[in-house]
């Protein structure tokens, strides 16, 4: 294995702990960092299987309040309503993930065009919901009915595209539909763990008859950067958001995308 691979590796896990929680896309990122450098990974495993990274990260900071939430789960309702719509918004990326697993690996995750086209248009989106007048509903991502959990799991299902964002997606499908900024963001929060587990799960399932002791070391290399990442991202990301909005995020998808472009150009 050469040391330029793990460095490579090194800094796509870190790309992926500082993106996986904000609304840019993570695996844009790295897929588009990666064509750049030229990182091959054994069925585009490494940038699913990394992902793993972050949903510890989560588990980390949320590890109270996860822990009241299961605690709670025998005697209230609300904590199994919670639960009981997490799983419920998980579900549509389930089905729709295993049955275009295949084209979502090879056609997908093998278009850079593509990924800076769904970068910008995603920024200006953002854009355009940051600016709007909404008048919130929900307030508290504890709170919201099932109908809204079910509703933003479909949102989730778009980011099967990669430069899409699966926070993005749901968190601008969330602002929609009546929630704050603040409950959106830690909404999508929960629902990356059972999402990201899944998506690990299966993945790593699909993959195991190629995958090499190499291939362990690189993942194992972009997981534990992804994680200490992604542990300062979600510790700041909810005061960030609610001072500054998502403009930010958005302008940084539409530099990148733009950048992406001029990069596909200058390349061939």
């Amino acid at each position: 294995m050469e040391s330029e691979t793990l460095v490579s590796a090194l800094i796509l896990g870190l790309v992926e702990g500082l993106t996986e929680f904000i609304p840019v896309s993570s695996t844009g990122h790295i897929l588009l960092l990666g064509h750049f450098i030229g990182f091959q990974s054994t069925g585009k495993t490494f940038e699913v299987l990394i992902q793993l990274g972050a949903i510890l990260a989560i588990l980390t900071v949320y590890a109270h309040r996860l822990i009241a939430i299961a605690t709670a789960l025998p005697y209230q309702a609300s904590a199994r309503r919670f639960v009981f719509g997490v799983l419920l918004a998980f579900l549509p990326a389930a089905v729709i993930g295993v049955m275009l697993h295949g084209f979502i690996k090879t056609v997908l995750f093998e278009s850079p065009a593509l990924i800076c086209t769904t970068l910008v248009i995603g920024g200006i989106i953002l854009l355009v919901i940051d600016k709007m007048p909404l008048k919130p509903r929900y307030h508290d991502a504890m709170d919201y009915p099932l109908w809204l959990c079910v509703a933003i799991g479909f949102c989730q299902t778009l980011a099967m595209v990669p430069g899409v964002s699966r926070s993005g997606a749901t968190i601008a499908g969330a602002l929609l539909m009546g929630t704050d900024k603040r409950s959106a963001a830690e909404f999508s929060f929960f629902l990356a763990m059972p999402t990201m587990a899944g998506a690990f799960a299966y993945d790593l399932f699909k993959n195991r008859n190629v995958l090499s002791i190499d291939d362990a070391t690189i993942i194992g290399v972009g997981f534990i950067a992804a994680f200490v990442t992604a542990v300062f991202v979600v510790r700041g990301l909810l005061d960030f958001v609610g001072k500054h909005g998502f403009a930010p995020f958005a302008w940084w998808r539409i530099a990148v995308g733009l950048a992406g472009f001029a990069g596909l150009y200058l390349t061939g």
